[in-house]
């Protein structure tokens, strides 16, 4: 297999010649610490490069949102590490942000304002459809034409931001054979993470929520589960293997059905 290197431009560099960006891309933490996630920003990225979309990235200057903190009710944290957040975007004069991860999306888009942090957020699914719109992203419709896909809505895309339509146009694009989880919607059930759970011992109960989400996706009988948030990514993995079912599903992100779409 060819290993393709791509260089990212990273916004310090361009500041210093005097170049503005269009875009910051936000990675998020998930996405520059987890292994499993740093496959689906590398992906994004390379659509970024195939679309030839002007963006940039803070690279060793991006810092937390502070959105777990907040979660976890550490308001304290939280305003500390979002006025730091707000201090350096300021600085290098940015104006549109894409997010891949629905917390630092819902964060930025709903709770920097209070901090005097306003910016254009854009989600990754977002900008996704509207260059599939323009015809400039070519998605091949045979690209998983004979896999069953389902799809879980991460609760900050969906009942947080209303972001239902996006993902699903996007997947129908990609396979004939797309299937609902039974709640699904603004009635899908938390992956499990959520409210800072994902850091913690879960409390006691008949059934973990992450067990209880993977075996509604599992009764569709799909191949793939896609999601659109790396806390959903992780929640799931883990339930598949829970479930012995590792193996035999898969669990994808949907930047990462779009690249190999597009063979990148």
């Amino acid at each position: 297999m060819t290993i393709v290197k791509i260089d990212i431009p990273v916004m310090a560099d361009l500041f210093a010649r005097g170049e503005k960006p269009e875009y910051l891309f936000w990675v998020g933490c998930a996405g520059a610490f987890d292994d499993r996630y740093k496959k689906v920003v590398r992906a994004f990225a390379k659509i970024l490069v195939h679309l030839k979309v002007s963006f940039a990235v803070l690279g060793k200057e991006e810092t937390c949102t502070g959105d777990p903190a907040r979660r976890a009710g550490n308001e304290m944290l939280y305003q500390m590490q979002a006025l730091q957040v707000i201090e350096i975007l300021k600085a290098y004069e940015v104006r549109k942000i894409i997010t891949i991860c629905p917390h630092c999306y819902n964060i930025f888009k709903n709770e920097y304002p209070d901090l005097d942090g306003k910016f254009e957020v854009i989600n990754y699914l977002q900008l996704l459809n509207k260059y599939v719109e323009e015809g400039s992203l070519k998605i091949d419709p045979s690209s998983f034409r004979d896999i069953t896909v389902t799809y879980h809505d991460p609760c900050y895309l969906g009942r947080a931001n209303e972001i239902y339509d996006e993902p699903r146009e996007l997947i129908e694009k990609m396979t004939g054979h797309f299937v609902e989880i039974k709640r699904n919607r603004s009635f899908a059930l938390c992956c499990g993470a959520g409210g800072a759970q994902m850091f913690k011992e879960a409390e006691k109960g008949d059934k973990e929520i992450f067990i209880e989400r993977t075996e509604e996706a599992l009764d569709t009988n799909a191949e793939v589960i896609v999601t659109a948030c790396p806390f959903c990514m992780t929640m799931i993995t883990d339930g598949l293997k829970y479930k012995n079912k590792e193996e035999e599903i898969k669990n994808l992100d949907i930047a990462e059905l779009v690249a190999m779409s597009l063979n990148l």
